[in-house]
């Protein structure tokens, strides 16, 4: 559902990580702007121990809310926000923007300001990850295995390399873990052996490229990959493949015995060895198992692009 989200009071709310990124966070730059336009504008920063629920207590007050940092940030606002109806930019302020860059957003604050002024927004769907007891949102990307352990190494490059970071880890999975995953899949079982599962609402990875084709983030449903390879570099062929497929280049050139991708709306991921789990780029401290449910059409993201145009 799309529509247009200007409410008479004009009020916004910022919640901003001042540690995302490099640290230099523009959104205190698009606060100004918005206030120039007429809005008024309360920020909040984020602060080591407090909960996200904290900043949001009064959410329905507002027009709009903003959360700026990385995608972690912004899922976890968006995962609190869940069924409240009140439109949410996820203004682009941590290293890689994931979320930021599935909805096609420009890094401008004065471009992101006029996306909030004019207040068109879609209805997405979130991801409930479970694990130990414990409920986590995320927009993005969940997953067990490789890309848990790439997300870890790429810590200590993120500060020198930015995004690129991700792929040089990558790089270092030369001979990740193999295990044979346990899974229930919208209630049947399924064992697949692999180096590591991955669990997608949006399918677009860094730099735009997709995860895999025919990934919608308001359809219901999880697009679910799991990687049969012995290494990340056997998966190339496969993004090669997912290319062409964007562009409509014609029928794929590789087999697909690398990957494993099927649909599901809720799914449960046990494994013979524990994996490490993430979630929208936030590592978990405990591991396999856990279970993820689709949340439909639970938040409403500013952007300028219409809901058709974010399926890979």
């Amino acid at each position: 559902m799309t529509g247009q989200t200007s409410p008479p009071n004009r009020r916004i709310l910022v919640i901003y990580n001042p540690k995302a990124g490099s640290g230099d966070n523009t959104v205190l730059r698009c606060a100004d702007l918005l206030r120039e336009g007429g809005c008024e504008v309360v920020a909040r920063e984020l602060e080591k121990d407090v909960e996200i629920t904290e900043y949001l207590h009064d959410a329905e007050h507002f027009a709009v809310i903003i959360a700026a940092g990385g995608d972690g940030t912004v899922s976890s606002v968006a995962y609190a926000l869940r069924y409240k109806n009140v439109p949410l930019l996820a203004y682009p302020a941590g290293t890689a923007n994931l979320i930021a860059q599935n909805l096609e957003l420009p890094e401008a604050p004065a471009a992101l300001a006029a996306l909030v002024l004019a207040g068109h927004a879609v209805r997405i769907d979130l991801g409930e990850l479970s694990v130990r007891g414990q409920k986590h949102g995320f927009a993005m990307l969940a997953g067990a295995g490789a890309d848990a352990s790439m997300i870890r190494e790429s810590e200590e490059l993120k500060p020198r390399f930015g995004a690129l970071a991700y792929v040089m880890s990558a790089m270092r999975q030369v001979n990740p873990k193999k295990t044979v995953f346990h899974m229930v899949v919208d209630g049947e079982p399924r064992d697949l052996e692999g180096i590591g599962v991955m669990i997608a609402n949006f399918g677009k990875a860094n730099f735009g490229l997709p995860i895999s084709s025919d990934i919608s983030p308001s359809d219901g449903r999880f697009t679910v990959v799991v990687l049969k390879a012995s290494n990340v570099l056997q998966l190339l062929p496969n993004l090669i493949d997912s290319v062409r497929s964007k562009l409509n280049l014609g029928d794929p050139l590789f087999g697909s015995g690398n990957i494993e991708t099927f649909e599901a709306s809720e799914i449960s991921v046990d494994a013979d060895e524990p994996f490490p789990l993430q979630y929208d780029g936030e590592l978990h401290l405990e591991t396999t198992p856990f279970s993820a449910r689709v949340l439909p059409g639970a938040i409403r993201f500013i952007t300028a692009v219409r809901k058709e145009g974010l399926k890979t």
